[in-house]
């Protein structure tokens, strides 16, 4: 038997409504033996302020005792201004300070995004991979899920119905999984 992952997911937008919210949601259903996700939202998460990073603020501690409680990272990420949203480069500041306290070192991750346009988060998602070289991560290189045209792909309600975009996010939560088991050792 395969030893557990646990993965905890972010989902970089603060939209009800979001498509890459409702992504993080449809992979908790595509989810393979023996992986749980956890989903950790940014709402009231405060604006980094390096005065409190030694007296961070309780959805701080909150996120980093859950990422230290993770085994992988799981992030989907909308695409702004060609890079990542402030709010998930934001939770990146608070759970990798004060320096030398990262709760991102060493985490496995995967990286995917949902947008009403074609490039799918592409270049937010390139971003992303580059802050996870300084962030001592381990970012799966494939299966690369970057999902362009996102409101053919999801119903009024949020639901992901897109048969082949299921099964790419399927295969990026396997790949995840076994990526982490084989970092781990087991």
């Amino acid at each position: 038997m395969a030893s557990p992952v646990r993965i905890l997911g972010v989902a970089g937008s603060l939209r009800h409504a979001s498509y890459n919210r409702a992504a993080l949601r449809a992979a908790g259903t595509l989810l393979p033996a023996d992986t749980t996700l956890d989903v950790f939202e940014l709402d009231g998460l405060p604006g980094f302020n390096e005065d409190e990073e030694k007296n961070p603020p309780p959805r701080a501690v909150e996120l980093k005792l859950r990422l230290r409680a993770a085994d992988a990272v799981l992030i989907a990420t909308p695409e702004y201004n060609y890079s990542v949203p402030g709010v998930l480069k934001n939770a990146i500041d608070w759970a990798s300070r004060p320096y030398g306290d990262s709760a991102w070192s060493g985490k496995p991750a995967a990286i995917f995004g949902a947008s009403p346009g074609a490039l799918g988060t592409a270049r937010a998602q390139y971003h992303l991979r580059q802050m996870m070289v300084f962030l001592d991560m381990h970012p799966l290189n494939r299966p690369e899920v970057m999902i362009g045209h996102a409101a053919t792909k999801f119903d009024k309600d949020g639901h992901l119905t897109d048969e082949e975009t299921r099964k790419r996010l399927g295969q990026l939560l396997e790949a995840l999984a076994s990526w982490t088991r084989k970092l781990r050792g087991s």
